[in-house]
Parts: structure tokens; sequence; C-alpha cells
């Protein structure tokens, strides 16, 4: 029987006033089938219990505190820190399923020449018990065509496989080739990074079971915290340049717009819907103008819009016309 070296993986999770909960996620990494080589704590100034739970589990977890500097950083510091060939990632509010670790090893040994690899995963209103996978697995496979690699990252981006941050596992010298992870973006630095590695490693493994449970029920997450619509102006903005220094402008446009138009529906539904205008005018170039043209129109009256879709989501709701549960946005 041909014998395999071990896949050595440092995890690395970011943690702020995660005393809560970051016990579930230590020791679901604790349980994997196969272990990790190592487990890097990198607490970004919390000012609870947090160091006080990780130190409970002694000389397993290397626990590294900064003052608070976001959570790119900290990603940052414990990838610096990491002596593993490949790096996983993991929210302390989140937790990996057993057979995560072992799942993405069987991938990479058919698949040398990845330098990344992502999968499904459970999205969970746990304290109601609603449990779902963010994508039917065989819809996964379909996207997929049957097979274990994706050829275009932003591809399948389209298609509905959201690579999570949570199911991530990299290459280290990928990571750092790609420039880290930003620390001047508030939110979406997860996606810049990873769109950063696709524009040089377009090619992707997914496994389509579930490898982790993504808790939609964590208050204070980056998702209420920051809502400021220039923050995805941004995003986007310095993207559509990046893609086109990378002769990948053709792969990204699509997908800048499919993320514009998500983002704007989403602000039909709050206070920011007065901003929608504002927020797509420097994108027409992505936007199809049908679709402008219905944004403009739904808010010439913002406070209307706003109650109509409010209204329309509690009937969906309410009649159970909308069965699965969805991820909103994290980035």
């Amino acid at each position: 029987m041909e014998k395999f070296e071990p896949l050595l993986v440092s995890v690395v999770i970011p943690a702020y006033n995660s005393a809560g909960y970051i016990g579930r996620a230590l020791d679901s990494v604790l349980a994997q089938t196969i272990p990790a080589h190592q487990i890097i704590v990198v607490d970004d100034g919390s000012t609870d219990k947090t160091a006080q739970v990780v130190s409970e589990y002694g000389g397993r977890i290397e626990y590294i505190y900064q003052s608070n500097a976001g959570a790119g950083a900290a990603r940052n510091a414990g990838i610096q820190a990491a002596r593993s060939e490949w790096i996983a990632f993991l929210d302390a509010d989140d937790e990996w399923l057993p057979h995560r670790l072992d799942a993405q090893a069987e991938l990479l040994r058919k698949h040398p020449e990845l330098v990344w690899t992502a999968g499904n995963f459970l999205n969970c209103v746990c304290r109601t018990e609603q449990r779902a996978p963010f994508l039917d697995v065989a819809a996964c496979r379909d996207i997929l065509k049957g097979r274990e690699v994706a050829e275009n990252y932003f591809q399948i981006l389209l298609e509905g496989l959201d690579p999570w941050t949570g199911t991530m596992l990299i290459r280290r010298s990928a990571l750092i080739e790609a420039g880290l992870f930003s620390t001047d973006l508030k939110r979406g630095n997860d996606y810049d990074m990873w769109w950063r590695i696709a524009y040089r490693y377009p090619r992707i493994g997914f496994v389509c079971d579930p490898l982790a449970v993504y808790h939609l029920d964590v208050q204070d997450s980056i998702i209420r915290k920051y809502t400021d619509p220039a923050i995805h102006v941004d995003l986007i903005r310095r993207h559509l340049q990046l893609a086109e220094q990378h002769n990948m402008a053709a792969s990204f446009q699509p997908v800048a717009g499919m993320l514009l138009r998500r983002w704007a529906r989403a602000m039909l539904f709050d206070e920011r819907a007065s901003q929608v205008r504002r927020f797509i005018h420097p994108f027409r170039p992505v936007l199809p103008w049908t679709w402008r043209f219905r944004m403009y129109v739904l808010t010439i009256c913002p406070a209307l819009t706003r109650w109509s879709c409010r209204m329309i989501s509690r009937i969906v709701r309410r009649f159970g016309l909308r069965k699965k549960l969805v991820r909103s946005p994290d980035y």
C-alpha cells in the first residue's frame, strides 16, 4: 500500500471577546480525525476571559496576544507564527465537523498541484435548532460536474459555491505571495484575500459534504457592526483594477456585478435604502441597465420600499415559503 506523508496543518483562530464560545471552536479542532500540527489562537485585544479559557487547554494551544487591530491583522499574526506548510482558518464563534481536515487532506493527496481547497458547511441558528447545508450536496456536485476541482474560483462563485473562511485550507506560501490579509478593510478582508489568491491560482478544490458549522446567531458579529456601503464600494473598486492588472477582468467583472446587486437588495430592507443610487452609480459598466432602472424606481420613496420589503419578508417567513437557511454575506 502506498504511504502518504501526513498533511501538516497550522490552524489560525482569531479571537476577540470570545470567552463564551471559543471553547466550542477549540474542542472541534481537537476532535479532528486527523490531528492538526499546530493550533494558534490570536487574541485581538480581548477584555473578557478569552485568555483564561484558552489557558485551560494547556500546551495544546499556542496563544498570541496583540492590541486590537482587527481580524485581518490577527490572521496575519497567526500565519506568520505558523510552522506548517498548510494553513486552515476558523473563527472563534464557529466550529468544524470531525472529518474536516481528513476530507481535505484526501482531496489534496489526489490533486497535489492545488494550493487551496474549501468545502460546504452547515448554517446553524442553534438557539432554535435550525441547521441546514449552505448548498445542497447534490446541487454542489452538479456545479462541479462531478469533479473535486473547479477550474475557476470566480465561475463557481457565480454559480452559487461560495468558499467560506471556516473551510479554507491554503498553502502558506500562496497566502504570503498574495500579500496576506488586508488590515485596512473593516469588512470584506476575506473576499479580498481569496480574490487575490484566485488571480494567481484560479483552480480550487472543493468538498461538497459539509465540513464546518457557521453560527448565524452570534451577537456583535462583523456583519452587524459594519454596514457602511462605502466599504463595499472600496472593495469592488480596488478589485476591478487588480483584476485588470492580472488579466482576470473577464472572470471578475460578473462576480462584481453579482455582489453589488446582492448588497444593494439588502440595503433596500433598512435605513440604507436611500443610499442605493449613490452606491451603484460608480459601477454602471458592470450592472445591467434594466436592473439599475428598477433600483432607481424602488428608491424614489425609500421608506415605502423598505416597509414593502419587510412585509414581503414576513409573509415569506410566516408561510414557510423559503425553507433554506441563508448565510448573510459576511464580507
